[in-house]
């Protein structure tokens, strides 16, 4: 790990000079830019790295949402008998290349870079030796700087629960720490949990019971963990985990709209507020708005009808035909004279 250590740090090193030669050395809003701005970058070039692997990442949802109707028919046809269903699954991602775990690997690759600057921030304590500050590619003057670097007054390297004695060894206010933080840890649960649930409410839960037990793990899970554990992560990392998510929804938007999921990609079984979308994103009435919208469809379905009926009798005319009596006819034959119904004249006319 030593390796992935010194390189998270060379990574953030850099961005911290790019930003120490542009911005001003005194603190701006009682922030470091410098040092906040080199962890989001850090997230940027992670993600930059990793942009092909999200690709990758996309097709694979695509191909597991392609082979749903295959994924149905075994269901169906194993149905009590889960040893064979697992068997006969595995020969169908085999038959059609997908790779089920390929749906959560880029978010793998990151955990290693995400303990990494776990271990860096943790390692920023004051009152290290020489030897110790240097570690990782570090300088006394840049490990000393990060130490004091504060966002809204709270150090980076502080922590929701950390110790009066700590905070006192880096000179932070007990309670701008805990606000800073917990305002940062409802911002990671918040958009840790809109990233799956983004994902999710455009291509539906999955049929098989293994990948939506995973997409609920994704969807409840993980933000379930990231409240427990939050309050022990330095700011810096909760700053990198923020920032991660927030370019996750960009990048998801763009690639959900761009390439928009298959029309079979059904999201009629969407737990979410609001019911399915369709295909266009139109969104249903309720209430009253859904009695008015079937009074007008009721309406516009008898006036095609009627207006399919009109047109036949229009057809019939134009042909020379005349539509079948329902009962027999009362016109007088030919040649005879017109006769007055109320007078018996149906009567007569059947006896002449």
């Amino acid at each position: 790990m030593a390796g992935i250590y010194w390189l998270i740090s060379k990574v953030m090193l850099f961005w911290h000079t790019v930003w120490d030669s542009i911005l001003p050395d005194h603190r701006v809003l009682s922030t470091n830019w410098q040092w906040v701005l080199a962890i989001v970058f850090l997230v940027i070039t992670v993600r930059v790295v990793l942009f092909p692997i999200f690709v990758k990442q996309i097709k694979s949802q695509r191909a597991m949402q392609a082979i749903q109707p295959k994924m149905k028919e075994l269901q169906e046809k194993h149905k009590g008998d889960r040893e064979t269903l697992q068997k006969e699954v595995m020969k169908l991602y085999q038959e059609e290349k997908v790779n089920p775990l390929m749906g959560c690997l880029p978010m793998f690759l990151q955990i290693p870079v995400f303990i990494g600057l776990l271990h860096v921030l943790r390692h920023l304590r004051p009152g290290m030796s020489d030897h110790s500050m240097e570690l990782y590619g570090w300088t006394k003057s840049e490990f000393l700087s990060a130490v004091d670097a504060r966002l809204f007054d709270a150090p980076i390297v502080a922590k929701f629960s950390s110790s009066t004695a700590e905070l006192l060894k880096i000179d932070a206010s007990s309670t701008t720490v805990k606000i800073v933080a917990a305002i940062l840890v409802a911002l990671m649960i918040t958009t840790t949990y809109l990233t799956q649930r983004q994902m999710i409410k455009k291509t539906g839960w999955n049929t098989d019971p293994q990948q939506r037990m995973i997409q609920k793990f994704m969807l409840y899970g993980i933000p379930f963990f990231t409240l427990t554990s939050g309050w022990y992560f330095p700011i810096g990392v909760i700053i990198y985990w923020v920032t991660n998510n927030a370019i996750t929804l960009a990048q998801q938007y763009w690639v959900l709209h761009k390439y928009p999921p298959p029309a079979s990609a059904s999201t009629s079984n969407t737990p979410f507020k609001g019911g399915a979308k369709k295909a266009a994103d139109v969104k249903q009435p309720s209430g009253f708005g859904a009695l008015f919208a079937k009074a007008r469809e009721d309406a516009a379905v008898q006036q095609r009808t009627n207006g399919k009926g009109a047109a036949k009798a229009t057809g019939a005319k134009a042909n020379g035909t005349a539509p079948e009596a329902a009962g027999p006819s009362r016109a007088p034959k030919p040649g005879a004279k017109p006769i007055n119904p109320k007078k018996g004249g149906a009567a007569k006319r059947q006896s002449g």
